[in-house]
């Protein structure tokens, strides 16, 4: 027998919790009848609970299992009764005609038992008083805020549901932790039914016990990390106050590094002298070295094979280095139509803050695009900082040394360098499947390029914005994503530089990069780039999605959108949800198709298009 679903958790423990009874003696057949009256909602909610009716199907685990299966009833029922604010119910369990309690284990029973389970409801109770003694006083930052336990339920005229009374002292006691009390705890809670006008009187009382800050941080479970440096990757500075968020983030933290199977942060059981609060860090660390590899394979670009080497922790402060090393497009063309990747990635974090990091790349690649071929020296190196959880900033320079082919301009060369700054601002709830917030990427970088002579700036905005309504089952999303490049003539600006659009991440229906500007040789990238998707998303159930979706670009040679040279793409997809995504399989048509353009694309991933 399963366990049950519920129990009463009405004094901050939990009551009323059976455990599954042990095997005893022969199994033995028994049939259920539910008896039911009162609320018609809540009779599902009684036979979910009870094991008797769950477990009709199978028999009981000898008479004693069954008696004790038929006591825990009890128990379960009256449970998701109190849960729900139904503190009278009438609850007779009887098996071949006797009440339950009073059957000794020994008892004889027909094969199969008869156990009826008769269950009245009674009267749903009301808060008469709903109140918590020393709440914490008003926050003086917004970041400090925490649900009113009223505006859950909390309150006189509402139902007293043994859940919000629970979550009450919760909200409660976080009130005070948000504000530097990090010991705040329910010290009483006085619950009073009256059934004779149905109705429940609650106090619960808080103790905030001492102001806190933090004390010293201290390691546990490192072996090749630096435990001091690991402490200050905690990022909880010595006499500041203790906020649980700061708590929540430095968990974040330490796994952004990447380096632990296990962490956690933990405060001290106690606050010592002068309010310090001691913090730890447990961990447990990953292997230094992981080598993979992979193959894909497509009906259109052929196979392709990858490998990476990644060191996870190179002297000692979470350094990583990442070798990367790829083919693709092997097709049984020649090998000069295929694409190579060498690239190495350096990371070293904490360099000014336990949120700075220090980022250098080195790649070269060949590309064979339809639209062009690249051969490509590139090297970055850049600062990136989170500046809050919603937040992010980076800066830094590159340079690279490219060779294109392609049939409008022929072979070229280009010698560029440049900076960059992007900052991102991310408010989504989950950025595979968001339901709720904002995303905007922003990006701008001046460039200088030499063997044309040409400064020029590029600039990049990639903006999203989603609406859940009717419990999210209903998603609303859309994407704006806007570029340009100011100055230079297209004849005279690399091709990785310049804009295109079409495939799965931007205009759906049309072919990768087969959107840009039309001359009579061909296909090529434009000066600016103006994109826009909207999604309506359905949540058929808990794990199926449907979408229907449309989404527009224009591409031009000028450095700014002109909205009159545009292609449309439209379709639908199914979502199945996973763990770490749904599963995405979208098929779309060209509106305007032109000539070379496919009938319908379908584009399978992991996570939303947007």
């Amino acid at each position: 027998m399963s366990p049950p679903a519920e129990a009463i958790t009405l004094f901050g423990k939990t009551f009323f919790e059976k455990e599954p009874p042990e095997i005893i003696g022969e199994p033995w057949p028994y049939e259920v009848t539910f008896d039911y009256s009162g609320e018609p909602d809540l009779e599902d909610v009684a036979k979910n609970v009870s094991s008797l009716w769950k477990g009709r199907d199978e028999p009981a685990n000898g008479v004693s299992g069954l008696i004790v299966t038929a006591r825990g009833d009890y128990r379960s029922i009256l449970g998701a009764f109190y849960n729900r604010g139904y503190y009278g119910p009438v609850i007779r369990i009887t098996i071949d005609g006797r009440e339950v309690s009073d059957l000794p284990p020994d008892v004889s029973l027909t094969s199969p038992a008869q156990v009826v389970v008769s269950v009245e409801s009674g009267p749903a109770f009301t808060f008469s008083r709903a109140e918590i003694r020393n709440q914490a006083p008003p926050p003086q930052s917004r970041r400090d805020e925490v649900d009113d336990p009223v505006d859950e339920g909390f309150a006189s005229g509402e139902i007293a549901k043994a859940g919000v009374i629970k979550q009450a002292g919760s909200l409660a006691v976080e009130a005070w932790r948000q504000q530097g009390y990090a010991k705040a705890e329910v010290a009483d809670r006085v619950l009073t039914a009256d059934h004779a006008t149905e109705t429940f009187d609650a106090v619960v009382e808080i103790d905030p016990g001492r102001f806190a800050v933090y004390g010293d941080t201290s390691v546990r479970g490192v072996r090749d990390i630096d435990p001091e440096w690991l402490a200050f990757m905690v990022g909880l500075p010595r006499g500041q106050e203790f906020d649980p968020d700061d708590l929540d983030r430095a968990t974040e933290r330490l796994g952004r590094l990447d380096v632990f199977k296990s962490y956690s942060i933990r405060e001290g059981d106690e606050i010592g002298p002068g309010g310090f609060l001691p913090i730890t860090a447990v961990v447990q660390e990953k292997p230094k070295r992981r080598i993979g590899f992979g193959a894909t394979y497509s009906t259109t670009d052929g196979f392709g094979a990858s490998a990476y080497w990644i060191h996870r922790n190179l002297w000692g402060r979470a350094e990583r280095l990442r070798l990367d090393a790829s083919v693709e497009g092997i097709d049984g063309t020649e090998y000069r139509d295929f694409d190579y990747l060498l690239g190495a990635e350096f990371t070293k974090p904490g360099i000014w803050t336990p949120d700075t990091n220090f980022n250098a790349s080195l790649k070269a690649q060949r590309q064979v695009n339809d639209s062009y071929a690249i051969n490509e020296v590139e090297a970055m190196a850049g600062i990136s900082q989170i500046v809050t959880e919603d937040f992010e900033l980076s800066f830094g320079v590159t340079g690279s040394l490219a060779q294109t082919d392609d049939d409008v301009f022929g072979e070229r060369e280009f010698a560029t360098i440049g900076a960059y700054i992007n900052a991102t601002f991310d408010t989504r709830d989950d950025p595979a499947d968001a339901t709720e917030g904002f995303y905007i990427d922003g990006r701008i970088a001046p460039y200088q390029e030499f063997l044309y002579g040409n400064t020029f700036v590029r600039g990049v905005v990639d903006a999203r914005t989603y609406f859940g309504f009717a419990d999210d089952r209903f998603v609303l999303a859309g994407r704006v994503k806007l570029g340009t490049i100011l100055d230079p003539p297209i004849e005279e600006t690399s091709p990785d530089l310049l804009f295109f659009a079409g495939g799965g991440g931007s205009v759906r229906g049309y072919d990768y990069q087969s959107i840009g500007v039309e001359t009579a040789a061909g296909t090529i990238g434009g000066r600016s780039l103006a994109e826009a998707s909207g999604e309506v998303r359905f949540r058929v159930t808990d794990a199926i999605g449907v979408v229907a979706f449309t989404d527009i670009a224009s591409v031009t040679a000028e450095p700014y959108p002109k909205f009159q040279d545009y292609q449309i793409g439209a379709g639908v997809g199914l979502r199945y949800r996973t763990p770490i995504g749904p599963i995405r399989l979208d098929a779309a048509i060209p509106v305007n198709k032109r000539d070379g353009d496919p009938n319908f694309a379908i584009y399978a991933g992991i996570g939303q298009a947007f």
